[in-house]
């Protein structure tokens, strides 16, 4: 097996905080203030490294110190928070390379690069290598680089890196140790990234190998630090493993219930008015006669029920100019047929057209409730079986719709609709910590110690 001039090593750093995991972002933050401007500046000397190659087919050896200087710093900085959590000691401030910090990156620089391959290797050729990059280290994580330097790799750890990440920080925190095989699947996928950022960086023809290279170790090279003793490293099983990111899953999931729960919570408590009801409001304008809502189907569906869940239905109307307004609620035939010959729009802005309205609204025997009138006027929408339209109109039929609208509903369910989120992510929540604390209790267990033998006897 061929070495790669990518060489991406580390050593996991034992023992291990922790706690102290759950600051990395904080304490990392005057490295990620560095690396911003590092990486602003990025994408500007690679395009003039790019115009140096495809002229002299030779990468300039300061702007390639530049660049795998910032891969390096940045690589440091991620295996110290979250593409490893892999030690606790601080990155140093500096592109060069540091023989005694646990994570090294070095790239050989190529005496010579070919022309032809610098137009297509960054983007062209490193499609496949792209879905790979997105599936460990999430979308958008990793953006492609662009020869007018529009966009360039900036790493955030995310995908399955992420994930196995927040796993090996849980197990760390209940039981003290880092699941070495973790350590290793995530060591294979950031070097894999790492690799693919170099040669997309134009830093070498030589194509990334799709190949896992796990652990910290290149192939055929020693660790770049002694590795501590490991005894237990075995208790993490294929099983135990699959148990921790399961539950790390039911983990995240319970927060989306959570904060689900909890935002009902607030619209059921804060947001309703002075009559109980839960309102959304919008500005309605047509150079028609009329302003139509789409049809609300409730063919099939159990209106008690939906009753029990919505409450009291109300729309409201108010001429924005103060003209008489009229609203009014029929079965959708019955307003379509009134409509047809009359130019209205639906919600949607789709437009009907047409002219004036046969009769005006207030005469037409089509609604199950209506209001007409200065000022705001208001409706109840019955909740029956069948399909039903609203409609907003000037009293007087005349032409030109602006009304402000306000569609309320009292939804005495939104109450139990929270509760049921809470406790729904509560349960998950505990599902997700047990299997995680399951997993890493039974790996932490020290294995059991050989019974010695008994000393034979022999009877004289």
């Amino acid at each position: 097996m061929t070495e790669y001039p990518v060489r991406v090593e580390a050593t996991l750093d034992e023992p291990l905080s922790r706690g102290l995991w759950l600051v990395k972002w904080l304490l990392a933050v005057p490295h990620y203030v560095v690396l911003a401007f590092l990486w602003f500046a990025y994408p500007f000397v690679t395009v003039a490294a790019f115009f140096a190659i495809l002229v002299t087919g030779r990468y300039p050896r300061p702007l390639f110190d530049f660049t795998s200087g910032v891969l390096r710093w940045s690589w440091r900085v991620q295996y110290y928070s979250y593409a490893a959590l892999g030690t606790d000691r601080y990155p140093p401030f500096t592109l060069a390379d540091v023989p005694d910090y646990p994570a090294r990156l070095e790239i050989a620089y190529p005496e010579r690069l070919s022309r032809g391959l610098v137009l297509v290797k960054w983007w062209l050729l490193a499609i496949p290598h792209f879905l790979v990059v997105g599936l460990f280290v999430g979308g958008g994580s990793w953006l492609v680089l662009r020869a007018g330097g529009e966009r360039t790799f900036d790493w955030a750890a995310g995908g399955l890196v992420g994930v196995l990440v927040v796993v090996a920080g849980v197990v760390l925190l209940f039981t003290g140790r880092y699941p070495r095989p973790i350590f290793d699947f995530v060591l294979g996928m950031d070097r894999w990234v790492l690799r693919v950022a170099a040669y997309v960086s134009l830093m070498t023809d030589e194509y990334p190998p799709f190949r896992l290279d796990m652990g910290g170790a290149e192939a055929g090279h020693e660790p770049p630090h002694p590795q501590p003793p490991h005894p237990h490293a075995g208790g993490w099983t294929a099983g135990r493993i699959a148990a921790a990111v399961t539950g790390a899953v039911l983990v995240l999931g319970s927060m989306g219930l959570l904060t689900g729960g909890a935002t009902v919570l607030w619209a059921d408590r804060t947001q309703r008015d002075a009559d109980g009801y839960l309102t959304a409001s919008t500005t309605l304008v047509s150079g028609g006669y009329a302003v139509a809502t789409d049809p609300v189907r409730l063919e099939g569906v159990s209106v008690p029920k939906l009753e029990s869940f919505i409450g009291d239905v109300r729309i409201r109307a108010t001429d924005t100019a103060g003209r008489p307004v009229f609203v009014g609620i029929g079965r959708t035939d019955a307003v379509e047929g009134y409509l047809a010959v009359t130019e209205y729009t639906t919600a949607g802005n789709r437009t009907h057209l047409g002219g004036a309205p046969a009769v005006p609204p207030g005469d037409a025997r089509v609604w199950v409730a209506s209001a007409s009138g200065a000022g705001t006027q208001s409706v109840g929408w019955p909740v029956l079986t069948g399909q039903w339209t609203a409609v907003v109109m000037n009293a007087d039929s005349s032409r030109g719709i602006s009304v402000r609208a306000e569609v309320g509903a009292t939804a005495p369910a939104l109450g139990w609709i929270a509760v049921a989120l809470l406790v729904s992510g509560l349960v998950v929540l505990a599902g997700g910590v047990v299997l995680i604390g399951v997993a890493a209790h039974r790996a932490s267990r020290r294995p059991a110690k050989p019974a010695a033998p008994e000393p034979s006897t022999v009877d004289i």
